[in-house]
């Protein structure tokens, strides 16, 4: 999706959730009966929650004047089983869930359901039970497709007889993960049968744990004495690591993809060591969600404004499928800081300064 085509839905979007009710406060005065519940996973998988997702659903919620709690369960799922019931008893009657577990999850969509509530599967889908009544995400194999395709020309131009490459996944308990991983290895995979590229090796990083990530690299690199080209790394935190283990054993800087358009993730990229991160405009997802909720709260059917569908194993789930973008080096000033999701301020700091535009240092 170009800047222009996702710019002009975000507009709309936004028309849509200002015209649902004037400025408010969180908790404010309700337009319409119940409330809306967010239920996110934790702080510590991604800054994006707390620093991104819960800014932009205060600001939604709050211009609608709809009335609302957002919940953070760090990362405990049976804390996340209690906010959603502490919402529903407090009068939800939309959740907007980012599930922990697909076990949990189905619970707490169960409860919801027999309760009476809506549930939106937010940025994560449920493949346990019949799942939510929407899935607000992005194309999530098109982020992992996006890593191999910057990555992929690079790597076939290394200046090495057979270029070695290792996969760094995920959390495996995480379906999402598994979607990004088939999107890149759609392009890796072809390259390892071939014999064009060699498969050093892969792994999946439990809830995507840095710390466990830098100690997964750490033995892959030692293991391979040094001899790694190229890596795929689901998200930014764990691209971080591998920058990390790189330094601290005075390697060069190798191919190396992210996700999530971080500020350390895009510090690593304008300092040469990080070669690509996936934009998925986090305002453009959760003002869809947002709006989603809005319309469910006001008795709508959201499945018209769906524009995919997307199968959790039980049933075909109404989807709004948004569409990521692969941010590098030459396009960070036209995609993160033209949409204002980061700011030349927060990213040229300290050693990052000299990597920056001139007029931005």
């Amino acid at each position: 999706m170009g800047k222009k085509h996702y710019s002009v839905w975000l507009v709309s979007l936004l028309f849509i959730v200002t015209a649902c009710g004037g400025p408010g406060q969180n908790r404010a005065q309700p337009v319409l009966a119940g409330s809306i519940a967010v239920l996110l996973p934790d702080s510590a998988s991604s800054m994006r929650w707390e620093a991104d997702d819960r800014r932009f659903f205060e600001r939604a919620f709050a211009t609608a004047g709809v009335e609302y709690t957002i919940f953070n369960a760090e990362g405990n799922a049976r804390t996340q089983q209690l906010q959603a019931e502490q919402a529903i008893t407090n009068g939800a009657k939309v959740l907007l869930l980012t599930n922990l577990d697909n076990g949990s999850a189905a619970t707490i969509i169960a409860q919801a359901h027999e309760a009476g509530v809506k549930v939106i599967d937010y940025d994560r889908i449920t493949i346990e039970g019949p799942g939510a009544d929407l899935h607000v995400s992005f194309d999530n194999v098109a982020v992992g497709r996006l890593m191999g395709e910057t990555l992929q020309p690079l790597i076939d131009n290394l200046p090495v007889e057979t270029p070695r490459v290792i996969l760094l996944n995920g959390s495996s308990d995480d379906y999402i993960a598994s979607l990004f991983a088939e999107g890149y290895k759609s392009v890796a995979e072809p390259k390892f049968e071939a014999g064009a590229w060699i498969k050093v090796d892969e792994a999946s990083i439990f809830d995507w744990d840095t710390q466990q990530a830098y100690a997964t690299f750490e033995q892959m690199l030692t293991a391979a004495q040094g001899h790694v080209d190229a890596v795929f790394a689901a998200n930014d935190p764990i691209a971080s690591a591998v920058v990390t283990v790189l330094k601290n054993q005075d390697h060069q800087p190798i191919l190396l993809s992210g996700q999530d358009a971080t500020v350390e993730g895009l510090q690593n990229i304008l300092s040469g060591w990080q070669t690509m991160t996936v934009y998925k405009p986090i305002k453009l997802e959760a003002d869809a969600a947002a709006d989603a909720a809005i319309r469910m709260l006001a008795g709508e059917d959201v499945s018209a404004i769906a524009n995919d569908t997307i199968n959790n194993g039980q049933n075909d789930i109404p989807f709004m499928k948004l569409t990521p973008i692969a941010v590098t080096k030459d396009n960070i000033a036209e995609t993160v800081i033209a949409d204002g999701f980061r700011t030349w301020d927060e990213i040229c700091i300290g050693e990052f300064e000299p990597y920056c535009p001139a007029e931005n240092r």
